[in-house]
């Protein structure tokens, strides 16, 4: 299935792409993104400011950090892919 995959996305590169999102069309594109930010923005805080985590539990709150962004379509890099 990877190749299939890969190949598709080889196929699609080089291919015009049209998108429409009737719900959408009169809503600013940023405004959508910087929303989508604060979001993540306020649960990262809340994350930080959990003080029901120890110290020692540090790495929890980072990979809860790590998932916030995952959410959002981001990642963790390299340091978060544990396939």
């Amino acid at each position: 299935m990877e190749l299939y995959q890969e190949i598709l996305c080889h196929v699609f590169a080089n291919e015009k792409i049209q998108v429409y999102f009737p719900e959408l069309i009169h809503t600013d594109v940023t405004r959508i993104v910087e929303l989508e930010c604060y979001k993540a923005l306020a649960k990262v805080k809340a994350i930080i400011e959990n003080d029901a985590l120890e110290d020692s539990e540090c790495f929890q709150q980072i990979e809860e950090i790590v998932c916030t962004f995952e959410e959002l379509g981001s990642g963790g890099g390299s340091r978060h892919d544990f396939n």
